[in-house]
């Protein structure tokens, strides 16, 4: 019997990114994409910002390892890698202090690579280079598929070392954290509300996708001042802009006032919801459970009429 195959075929990468930092930054941010590179590094990555301030430079993403708080720095190329990059790397990693620096790129020269493991060998286990390629491929007309390949990485860096990092003890905070998340998620499931939570982490906040890379809705508890929200993240200042033309329309299907945070400076906005509310002071959740979902709901059915 003949099977019928598909060949794989390599898709070059300015296919399906244009620019480095418009295109390829945002797609590496979103929280599925961070997590491919995770996976194939072995640790947690969260984004704290896109194009963060380093002196007079500015790195492609700033990030911490989720249960260390380790500082990481990506930097992106998606070229063949360079002298330039290489510099700019250390010259990162020491104006924020990283214990993890990641450079992802098209192709890896001979010299960079050997760079890259000169570091890994020369510097104790505080400081951890990794060097990542970033491949398309597609089969017939399928969408292209991203594939991640470790080129470099410190030669202590094995399953074992890694998966130690969840096995470190949380804070208190952090362990109140994820299991809010957790039974968030499982009290909506219970009673059937149709909300798409991604996998829950011990951060004081989680996002929820509404369809578009510019804006997602976030959930956040501060249990310093007994505050919880939700409300929309937006990184285009156009969806702001556009949202703000019609605030009136949108506040009128509020029944509370939303608090409008236009923050140029760290290139996003928020438009949040505030609840005063003590975590710690509460053995059950279900009340703010609910009132969170309902908040939710009404973003979703709410904005999604302007995007």
């Amino acid at each position: 019997m003949t099977v019928d195959l598909s060949r794989l075929k390599k898709i070059d990468l300015r296919e399906a990114w244009k620019h480095e930092a418009y295109d390829f930054t945002n797609w590496l941010a979103e929280d599925e994409n961070i997590e491919l590179l995770s996976n194939e590094i072995g640790i947690e990555i969260n984004i704290i910002e896109k194009e963060a301030s380093v002196g007079r430079f500015n790195v492609d993403i700033l990030a911490e390892e989720i249960n260390t708080n380790k500082n990481i720095i990506i930097e992106n190329q998606l070229e063949k890698t360079d002298h330039d990059h290489l510099g700019k790397l250390i010259t990162y990693a020491a104006g924020i202090d990283a214990e993890i620096v990641i450079w992802v790129v098209k192709n890896s020269q001979e010299e960079h690579q050997q760079a890259v493991e000169w570091l890994n060998e020369r510097t104790n286990n505080d400081l951890n280079f990794f060097l990542v390629q970033i491949e398309l491929w597609q089969i017939e007309n399928s969408n292209y598929a991203p594939k991640i390949n470790v080129i470099e990485k410190p030669n202590y860096w094995s399953k074992d070392v890694k998966s130690s990092v969840d096995k470190k003890k949380l804070t208190d905070t952090k362990k109140m954290q994820l299991e809010f998340w957790k039974k968030l998620k499982e009290y909506s499931e219970e009673n059937g509300y149709k909300i798409n939570f991604r996998t829950p982490k011990p951060l004081g906040y989680h996002d929820i996708s509404i369809g578009t890379s510019d804006a997602h809705i976030s959930m956040n508890i501060n249990t310093r001042d007994d505050k919880i929200d939700v409300g929309m993240y937006i990184k285009s200042s156009e969806l702001f802009e556009m949202f703000s033309k019609n605030k009136s329309e949108i506040e009128s299907e509020f029944s509370d006032s939303l608090s409008w945070e236009e923050l140029p400076d760290k290139k996003s906005s928020r438009i949040r919801l505030f609840k005063s509310y003590s975590l710690l002071e509460n053995d059950d959740w279900t009340d703010v459970f609910d009132w969170m979902i309902e908040k939710i709901l009404l973003y979703q059915e709410v904005f999604s009429k302007y995007i």
